[in-house]
């Protein structure tokens, strides 16, 4: 008798088998099975992560509603973090888990979604006008969940839907089936969140769906599919967005590698992966990136307000993740954590929800994204007898598209455009301007991480940074430079934020202390200079452009729904003459610099600014000039 033998003959006697694990990660050929008690924390910290021999020990089931850890909203569900500790341990060879696996379909009734098409059509035309329009955010993902009742004994279902999983779904980071007693989830998530080996930190935006039949997927349209402006901007934002919680679980940030195509049995998507050095507790790892862009949207706090706003219920463990937490040989902490979509939680007594979501960008039609809540719920509702079943994996002209020429050449292009701040490697100081190195920076955070990105360009360039929250009551004596960094929001209102962030820039302006602003600061800056800030008809959210920088042509990214105007080059203000980066045709400005501040509507961190440090640092040398007779190089970004 085998571990996993020993499991089934307790389901086949009608007994629960008790708490167990059986997950096959990233396409191995065998399955580990854990098995141990399960029980229930109130946080991330308290996850059981005792010493011990090299290898997994706990298993923890973290729901979307921890993301309150971070002081983030949420519909709180009551959906508890549950962990199993791991007792014992098995590797089973894949052919001999398809073997033992129940083979009969999967019967369920009553299968409906809990918020029909139409309604969820309207709910994403309201979060396009109403939050996108709104200057709430660039890209939020709304969720729906499907409901059934499975016939029969629960557990043998999910493991028959296990198997199905095993033969036919390709492209998987995990494949699993996870018991605890009060529930079982089984899934195949396309995306691991985030993992630590041996210090190397990783995480996998994957953004971007390719919808087909489950046949063979037509090239052409594949090759389409991978033009398309609305699903290649979907990308670049998510990466965005992984790379702000890289900068703060990895000390030098993220390098971006890829994008891959990553093949599905019912939809192709497309990645990149983020490697960073660092060295924090896994579980504060496991804090810190709670939860991903893809399965929220960015920026992240404001993103989770929206989708408080908008979802009528809880999303229990959608969204959330599976984390693996041990040590290795040496004694250094472990983590793989996949996030939980593409997943069932089937109940003791059957009940049955398949939660799935869609990104909306500013190109989004509600159409669309209904049909792709349908797609990305197809192989797992396959699996459960409610859908057609794809092909076995491995067969087919599908399993071979990522390797056609035209696609991989596709794909390479995609980083033609971006920033080669993080897409290269470079040794430690490489980019450092004599004249910044031992600066020290304020970074003020208006519920925006790419702040953290920021710090990590600043701190190429040489300088010493500290990050604090809009809110905090910090001294601004010992800095030589004060950032005033971005944030969703109206930057006309009178919220707390910006009457906070608007008194926090007239202090700095009237002291005559260096300042730069990015994006909302840099609006909150104009308009105390005098300037109108209008929304614009259609927002740049994600969007690239070349725009004029006091002269130069430049390239940069923007993710903004307001903008300054102004019909001049230069005008005077309060606080003394202001030169103006603006549009021609409209007036929208770019960037302003005058005695001691400067202000810039794009982000120079963002991926999608080739020339973002450049800028950066050409606006900083002019902030804080060298000391007579040093040297200020040009930054090449």
């Amino acid at each position: 008798m085998t571990p996993l033998t020993d499991l089934l003959a307790a389901l086949a006697d009608g007994t629960d088998p008790g708490p167990f694990a059986l997950i096959r990660r990233d396409g191995a050929e065998h399955l580990d099975l854990f098995t141990g008690p399960v029980g229930t924390v109130d946080r991330l910290a308290d996850i059981p992560l005792p010493a011990g021999p090299a290898g997994p020990t706990t298993l923890a089931l973290v729901p979307f509603r921890q993301v309150a850890e971070r002081g983030f909203a949420c519909v709180d569900d009551g959906v508890p973090l549950e962990c199993l500790r791991i007792d014992s341990r098995a590797r089973l060879p894949l052919a001999e888990v398809l073997d033992a696996l129940p083979d009969g379909p999967v019967r369920t009734t009553g299968a409906a979604f809990d918020i029909s098409d139409d309604e969820y059509a309207d709910t994403v035309a309201r979060v396009l006008a109403d939050e996108i329009g709104r200057g709430e955010g660039a890209n939020f993902v709304i969720h729906r969940t499907l409901h059934a009742q499975v016939q029969g004994a629960p557990l043998t279902a999910a493991l028959a839907a296990l198997r199905s999983l095993l033969l036919r779904e390709r492209g998987a980071y995990w494949t699993f089936v996870v018991h605890t007693g009060a529930r079982t989830l089984v899934g195949a998530s396309p995306e691991r969140h985030v993992s630590v080996d041996d210090g190397l930190v990783m995480m996998n935006p994957i953004s971007g769906t390719f919808r087909h039949t489950g046949v063979a997927a037509d090239r052409a349209a594949l090759l389409r599919f991978l033009a398309d402006t609305k699903e290649v901007e979907e990308l670049y934002m998510v990466l965005d967005e992984e790379l702000k919680m890289m900068a703060t679980v990895a000390e030098h940030g993220g390098q971006v590698v890829g994008p891959y195509l990553k093949e599905m049995s019912h939809l192709a998507h497309t990645e990149y992966l983020l490697a960073g050095r660092g060295s924090k507790d896994v579980r504060d790892v496991l804090r810190e990136t709670m939860f991903a862009p893809t399965v929220t949207g960015s920026p992240m706090e404001n993103a989770c307000r929206v989708i408080a706003r908008h979802e009528r219920t809880g999303r229990r463990y959608y969204a959330g993740v599976l984390a693996l937490l041990g040590h290795d040989d040496t004694g250094r902490q472990t983590l793989d954590a996949p996030i939980l979509i593409r997943t069932a939680e089937i109940t003791p007594d059957g009940a049955l929800r398949v939660p799935v979501g869609a990104t909306l960008v500013r190109h989004s039609t509600p159409a669309a994204e209904v049909a792709e809540t349908h797609a990305k719920a197809a192989g797992v509702l396959a699996a459960l007898g409610l859908g057609p079943q794809a092909p076995t994996a491995g067969t087919g002209p599908v399993g071979r598209l990522a390797d056609d020429p035209q696609v991989r050449a596709a794909l390479a292009a995609r980083n033609a455009p971006l920033s080669r701040f993080w897409l290269d490697q470079r040794p430690p100081g490489a980019l450092a301007v004599p004249a910044l190195t031992g600066r020290r920076a304020l970074i003020v955070d208006g519920e925006d991480t790419f702040t953290g990105m920021l710090a990590h360009q600043l701190g190429a360039l040489g300088l010493t940074v500290t990050v604090q929250p809009w809110h905090a009551d910090a001294p601004l004596s010992g800095y030589d430079l004060v950032l005033v960094g971005p944030g969703p929001g109206d930057p006309n209102s009178d919220t707390p934020k910006m009457q906070r962030l608007r008194a926090l820039l007239r202090v700095l302006l009237a002291d005559g202390r260096p300042t730069l602003a990015v994006c909302l600061g840099h609006q909150l800056l104009a308009g105390l200079l005098g300037l109108r800030v209008d929304r614009r008809a259609a927002p740049y959210q994600g969007l690239q452009r070349t725009v004029p920088m006091f002269g130069t042509p430049r390239r940069l990214g923007f993710y903004a729904t307001f903008t300054a105007r102004a019909a001049a080059d230069r005008q005077g203000s309060p606080y003394g003459p202001v030169e103006l980066a603006r549009d021609e045709a409209d007036g929208a400005v770019h960037a302003l610099r005058g005695p001691g501040f400067a202000g810039v509507q794009f982000h120079p961190e963002s991926v999608l600014s080739p020339d973002g440090l450049a800028v950066l640092a050409d606006l900083l040398r002019d902030l804080l000039p060298a000391p007579a007779g040093e040297l200020s190089p040009t930054v090449q970004a």
